[in-house]
């Protein structure tokens, strides 16, 4: 991907700052004390927009069963169970594709020697060069949990001596799925499948990070925008999804992967699918506390410079008769088309805006709504 270079906005959503209100502090104050007068004073030398806190942990919600898809040729009823799952939900499970399961595993080992690196090696190896490279939060503890690395298709580092063949191919193979999948989709909900013609149109991005069991899942923020995203279910474990109806925990088979939809799916649909925001959270318990535990989630996402707009194809208005005996009782029919329910924008300004400012109580998508 190409990099890209960025000035902070003061004021994003546009619009001036306006100065908080003046305090009417010739007012007697049968209240007033000196810890007041303090307390007073802070509060009116905070800024008049507060940011909300970024980080937080999913709360507990019952643990459910995502839909099982499957995309087989001998399945009829693929299509259907697709389309049931993306509007609904805006997530499911795949069980019958064609990742192996010792590749994932293996790719996991892989990525946990990553993580056994020093801070300075990390860094060293995958300079950030937004969004790839090497991210550590800013809170990040000592047993670096929230640090997580983003890797393009070729997964290439500035070290020829890590060893990173599983987890590229994985990559590769998730990324095929997701094409696949957006594929699936386009026909399911009726939105025009861009890479069809151009696979170009789309790029993938592999984001790896490291869980402790016994620690609450942190929502770090962190977001990015994609199209699906896939995660590979190597073991039985909980995962926590930031749906469009609220927060969700799931539970996926062994073996199968884990597609959620992502804002930019539910701007080609037009709003006809539900959306999962960012990327599935671990959730963990005391069996095996302790333990370390690596997150691979591959997220189809598009070019920096792309536009993102609906979808939306061409239809024939035909006022409930038949098109063909309109024209030949000398009508013609009327190329019409559906009303666009987002307006198109910037997809590097997007990405950068909600990737920045991890806005997690928000919908970003809410701007851009007609």
């Amino acid at each position: 991907m190409a990099s890209s270079t960025h000035h902070h906005l003061s004021n994003p959503y546009g619009g001036s700052t306006a100065a908080p209100p003046p305090t009417p502090s010739t007012q007697p104050n049968p209240l007033a004390s000196p810890d007041a007068d303090v307390l007073s004073l802070l509060l009116h030398r905070l800024p008049p927009a507060l940011s909300l806190p970024t980080r937080r942990s999913p709360p507990s919600t019952p643990t459910t069963s995502p839909p099982l898809v499957s995309l087989s040729p001998q399945n009829p009823n693929s299509l259907a169970d697709l389309l049931s799952a993306a509007s609904q939900l805006g997530f499911f499970q795949l069980t019958t594709h064609s990742v192996p399961s010792q590749l994932a595993q293996s790719a996991e080992s892989e990525s946990l020697s990553l993580f056994n690196l020093s801070k300075e090696q990390k860094q060293l190896h995958f300079p950030p060069n937004w969004p790839l490279g090497f991210d550590c939060d800013d809170e990040e503890d000592e047993n670096g949990t929230n640090a997580s690395f983003c890797i393009d298709s070729s997964c290439s580092t500035e070290s020829t001596e890590l060893s990173l063949s599983s987890l590229c191919e994985l990559t590769r193979e998730m990324e095929k799925l997701g094409l696949d999948v957006i594929e699936a989709l386009s026909c399911a909900v009726g939105f025009e499948n861009p890479v069809r013609e151009d696979p170009t149109r789309v790029c993938s991005l592999m984001w790896v990070s490291e869980g402790c069991t016994g620690k609450e899942p942190v929502m770090s923020g962190k977001f990015y925008p994609y199209v699906v995203g896939l995660h590979y279910q190597i073991r039985r474990q909980r995962c926590s999804l930031l749906s469009d109806s609220g927060w969700v925990s799931v539970s996926p088979r062994v073996d199968s992967v884990l597609v959620t939809l992502g804002d930019l799916a539910q701007v080609w649909s037009n709003g006809k699918t539900k959306k999962v925001r960012g990327r599935p959270v671990p959730s963990f318990d005391d069996s095996t506390k302790n333990a370390r535990c690596i997150w691979m989630s591959l997220l189809v996402t598009l070019p920096l410079e792309s536009t993102v707009s609906p979808l939306i194809p061409m239809v024939v208005a035909t006022n409930g008769e038949d098109d063909q005996a309109k024209k030949e009782d000398g009508g013609s029919s009327e190329d019409t088309m559906e009303s666009r329910v987002f307006n198109s924008f910037s997809f590097e300004d997007y990405a950068w805006r909600v990737y920045h400012e991890r806005l997690l109580y928000k919908d970003p998508l809410d701007r851009y709504r007609i």
